[in-house]
């Protein structure tokens, strides 16, 4: 059966050789990068992707995000660099890369707009990556949200991936994380985190075609699901300075019905038991294959196998299963009907 990988990073040459210039010494997520060759040999990544039958590979950019590491002039030249890396492996590699998610410089708003625009309509970018936080503010600021406008205009996907780094502590007393905490548990917090933010602003009401594919299935929300239920129904009840009630009144669903709105991966390291708490979550048509390679103790076949043998134990269809496989990602990138099949 045919399969689209839908969350697979990489580091375009001519992007990581100005990210060398920017900052030689990244430290913590830097130092993971630095340490995964198949993130820019190709050799090593088509070597992986033939050990699986129709296997493609839908390509995003690693972390760190551009603007956490980079200026915003830097960090506009890095996202052209990076997107005009991805779209030339697309057009050299159909058959291995059927589409690429934009990168953007999302500490200048008004570059990463029209960044947005040219991936799209001039690099053929099937939809737009951006991370859980822009240095700190939450995605859902006003200087931010044109992109989500524009991204429900294409009908093209958000790909919210997490990220945060060992600056962010553990306690108010402490001034950094420990034992990779920030990674850990910090990275599902931060996606959960956003997407709540985006549910209360009412973003899912404002922009009806928006679409939002969460790393890592949806992160703490599946298994919460009770809290985003019957927890906040009862918004304002634990809240005294300010009537949060109203809130509820301004949405037109409950708080959970938006949250199943998002779309959710199967980059879960191998967990079975997460996988199947999110499909119930989500349902078969907002859950798609993803493996998060090449970040496996592997260097990228490792995640590959173990999250393809989770998908067919899975106690569904075999036309279920060719959904999350690829049929729902082709729906969401509007991937053309060869490219879909050309791995088959």
């Amino acid at each position: 059966m045919r399969k689209i990988d839908v969350f697979t990073h990489i580091f375009p040459a001519q992007y990581v050789e100005r990210m060398q210039q920017v900052a030689p010494g990244l430290k913590d997520a830097g130092k993971r990068v630095r340490g995964v060759p198949m993130l820019v040999d190709l050799d090593v990544r088509f070597r992986v992707m033939d050990t699986f039958e129709g296997y493609q590979q839908i390509l995003s950019i690693a972390t760190p995000p551009i603007e956490a590491y980079a200026s915003p002039a830097d960090a506009s030249d890095l996202a052209k660099r990076a997107n005009d890396g991805m779209a030339d492996l697309v057009r050299r590699y159909p058959d291995r890369f059927p589409g690429f998610i934009a990168s953007l410089p999302m500490n200048h708003p008004e570059a990463a707009l029209a960044e947005l625009h040219r991936s799209i309509r001039t690099l053929g970018a099937r939809g737009i990556q951006i991370f859980t936080n822009v240095c700190g503010k939450p995605i859902v600021s006003p200087e931010f949200l044109p992109l989500f406008e524009a991204m429900a205009g294409h009908d093209l996907p958000i790909f919210l991936h997490p990220y945060r780094g060992a600056g962010t502590a553990d306690y108010s007393t402490e001034d950094r994380s420990h034992y990779e905490i920030w990674w850990t548990f910090g990275w599902p917090y931060e996606t959960s985190v956003a997407m709540a933010r985006i549910v209360f602003e009412g973003l899912f009401d404002r922009f009806p075609t928006l679409k939002i594919i969460t790393h890592h299935m949806g992160a703490m929300a599946p298994y919460f699901e009770g809290r985003l239920g019957p927890g906040w129904d009862q918004l304002g009840a634990r809240t005294s300075d300010e009537d949060l009630s109203l809130v509820l009144k301004r949405l037109k669903r409950r708080p959970i019905d938006y949250f199943r709105m998002f779309y959710g991966d199967t980059a879960l390291f191998g967990a079975y038991d997460a996988t199947v708490c999110g499909l119930k979550f989500f349902g078969v048509d907002h859950v798609v294959f993803a493996s998060d390679a090449p970040f496996d103790p592997e260097k990228g076949p490792m995640y590959i196998r173990e999250t393809i043998g989770i998908i067919d134990r899975l106690p569904i269809t075999e036309g279920e299963r060719e959904r999350i496989y690829w049929g729902n990602a082709a729906q969401l990138l509007k991937l053309p009907v060869d490219s879909a099949h050309q791995a088959a």
